[in-house]
């Protein structure tokens, strides 16, 4: 079985748990797109680990995991999380596979990107990691791939050409002072000889494994709305984090594709800016981020929080073809004496039933609700769906009818046995 795990909301879903839970029983776990602006937080045995490159089934003993050709890969972050987990008793020799094809962000690619955001009126909310500069070069041809890191004299001439540019850029529009390209090339020479036992080609590995009726794990990283397609542009990343982005950022056939599992918490997150409908009063909004934890794994930002817009998540359905969803962090909702759930927007007098892109009105929008009743007790540690309150049924009961998708896995807290097979 080949699965895709997408997040269906702004990020920030929980999808780092829900893949955990699913590696046990993949023989690959594979990203296929975005970069270190991604986190993914899973908590084993009390200890929290925070991925932001390498996919979170590497936990699991035994599995391979790979970091696809969609990925742009910071050297530093990466092997950092190598010692990380070698620290930890962690061993990935042989287990961890990168593409040759991925390409490297590198300093100028960092320093461009918060140079960028400074200057703007209408700030993106970008996390500066270099990301979207580092797809830009991509998309114009000057990328510097992993592949290039092993090869000194093609590295070397990429860099000269690639700075020659980029330092009268740097000099002439934001009177910066440039790049030295010697600082540069030994530092990631440097890097390519630390990583090169894991660069190879992730490609030809994975259609292997198809063909030998292995089961892969397609690991997405954002959500469905910060897909540079399909998200509230240009609040977005700069890669397709959409289920689609999974064959395009690995190299493996959509006709391999078996399921795809779109994750959503059981409320809204998004992180920076944009607009955001059902987005919470101030003072109920640091009680539920507080509760929840809502603060971002990778930049520590805290997270503005909503009600569950089921307008999204049914968009996020259709364009992934969600066949079954995970609902995170519904615990966070114990002890409210009400619950909303977002029915449709109305703008102008009319009433919205599907998500609009035109972000003039996505701004000025009025969210439509349905209340249902909340639940008084706490429902973390409950370990069947049976268990749980009547009123917390009844809430995943609706998501799954008016979502018209089954809910399969419910999460009552932050560990990997705090979670729930769901029979609805």
């Amino acid at each position: 079985m080949n699965t895709v795990v997408v997040g269906a909301q702004w990020g920030d879903e929980g999808k780092g748990k829900i893949i955990d839970i699913l590696s046990k029983d993949a023989d690959y776990i594979v990203r296929y797109q975005g970069g270190s602006n991604a986190g993914h937080t899973v908590v084993v045995d009390g200890k929290e680990y925070i991925f932001h490159l390498i996919p979170s089934g590497i936990l699991h003993k035994g599995k391979v995991c790979c970091i696809g050709n969609g990925v742009v890969i910071d050297p530093s972050t990466l092997i950092r999380e190598i010692q990380d987990l070698d620290m930890a008793g962690i061993r990935i020799n042989g287990r961890l596979k990168i593409s040759y094809l991925a390409h490297v962000i590198l300093p100028y690619h960092k320093i461009l990107d918060q140079l960028r955001e400074s200057k703007r009126v209408h700030k993106i909310g970008t996390t500066g990691r270099g990301i979207g500069p580092c797809y830009s070069d991509k998309v114009n041809r000057c990328g510097i791939r992993m592949v290039d890191l092993l090869n000194p004299s093609v590295f070397r001439e990429k860099l000269r050409d690639n700075l020659k540019e980029k330092n009268e850029v740097f000099r002439k529009v934001y009177n910066h002072s440039g790049f030295s390209f010697d600082k540069i090339y030994k530092e990631y020479i440097n890097y390519g000889k630390i990583l090169s036992d894991y660069i190879c080609d992730v490609t030809l590995i994975l259609n292997k494994a198809v063909c030998c009726n292995k089961d892969i794990l397609f690991e997405g990283a954002q959500g469905t709305f910060l897909d540079i397609d399909f998200g509230t542009y240009p609040f977005v990343t700069s890669s397709s984090a959409v289920a689609a982005g999974a064959c395009i950022g690995t190299g493996v056939s959509p006709l391999r594709i078996d399921k795809i599992v779109g994750v959503a918490k059981a409320y809204t997150t998004r992180v920076g800016e944009g607009p955001f409908p059902t987005e919470f009063p101030a003072e109920f909004q640091n009680l539920i981020r507080t509760k929840g934890n809502e603060f971002g794994s990778t930049t520590g930002r805290p997270r503005r929080c909503g009600w569950f817009d089921s307008v999204m998540v049914r968009q996020a359905i259709l364009i992934n073809g969600i066949s079954e969803l995970a609902i995170t962090k519904l615990d966070v909702l114990d002890g409210l004496e009400t619950i909303k759930v977002c029915i449709g927007y109305r703008y102008k007098g009319k009433l919205f039933k599907e998500f609009p892109y035109c972000l003039d009105s996505l701004d000025k929008i009025k969210p439509v609700y349905k209340e249902l009743s909340g639940w008084s007790q706490s429902i973390s540690g409950i370990k069947l769906y049976k268990n749980l309150p009547s009123k917390t049924k009844a809430y995943l009961s609706y998501l799954q009818d008016v979502l018209k998708t089954k809910i399969s896995m419910v999460s009552v807290g932050s560990s990997r046995k705090d979670t729930i097979q769901v029979r609805l």
